[in-house]
């Protein structure tokens, strides 16, 4: 039986104009069984906007939808990403000091609902994902963030390094949330312009984003237990940050 799938597109020539006019594709699945020429302009398509394809059974495509695939199916997201080079500039220019939550390998769609609900409860400007090897945003992502994700800007990057690099010359200090940090989450100034960076589950945060980072915190511990999960450890250091920013102004 065909599973119900809301956010898709399915057919050769309808997902390659999807790609023309750069919709915002999530994940394309093409059947092991299709060879067809026509499929390189998809996949040079898809590599050019940093979307997964991801090759699998035909059987799999037939419970997602019995209608005529013709072998592709793509999974469109239900939000409409933002581009950060625009967000950031209007948030200078209406005053604020911006805060940006990036997530460098967040791949649990739970971990990533959760942590979208509570950027926007802190007043957080915009979340920070990348491309390629993050959660998946759908309907399930939208649910598990209680809608926050359509209510909160979220900025899709090829090159997450490149990205905070960029904020870093715009002004924005970069800190990384990680047990490996010597600082806690209570060092730092965060009511100034800011970058929060949490990791993925199991490898944390990269190396190369630690080299980038004004400041590596960590969450003081006094139980036996020496970590929290990502989502956790994000609440913490938000609502830290929204502390700092609110008693700023009284």
């Amino acid at each position: 039986m065909a599973q119900k799938h809301t956010n898709i597109i399915f057919g050769l020539h309808p997902i390659e104009e999807a790609l023309l006019e750069h919709k915002d594709i999530d994940k394309i699945m093409v059947s092991r069984d299709e060879r067809k020429p026509d499929y390189v302009q998809v996949r040079k398509l898809a590599k050019e906007n940093g979307i997964f394809v991801q090759e699998v059974p035909k059987e799999k495509l037939n419970r997602i939808t019995m209608k005529n695939h013709q072998g592709i199916i793509a999974f469109t997201s239900p939000i409409e990403f933002q581009d950060i080079d625009k967000l950031l500039p209007l948030l200078y220019e209406q005053g604020k000091s911006p805060l940006f939550l990036a997530l460098d390998g967040v791949t649990d769609v739970r971990n990533f609902g959760a942590l979208a609900r509570t950027a926007e409860c802190a007043g957080v400007h915009g979340i920070i994902i990348p491309q390629k090897g993050g959660s998946p945003i759908n309907a399930d992502a939208v649910k598990t963030s209680v809608g926050a994700l359509l209510k909160i800007p979220v900025c899709k990057v090829s090159s997450l390094v490149n990205t905070l690099k960029y904020l870093k010359d715009a002004g924005l200090q970069v800190i990384s949330c990680s047990e490996k940090g010597e600082d806690t989450i209570y060092d730092p100034d965060m009511t100034i312009p800011t970058v929060i960076v949490m990791g993925g589950e199991d490898e944390g945060i990269s190396g190369g984003i630690l080299k980038l980072s004004e400041s590596i915190t960590q969450i003081p511990m006094k139980g036996t237990i020496n970590s929290l999960n990502v989502s956790v450890a994000g609440a913490i250091i938000m609502f830290e940050s929204s502390r700092q920013r609110t008693a700023n102004t009284l």
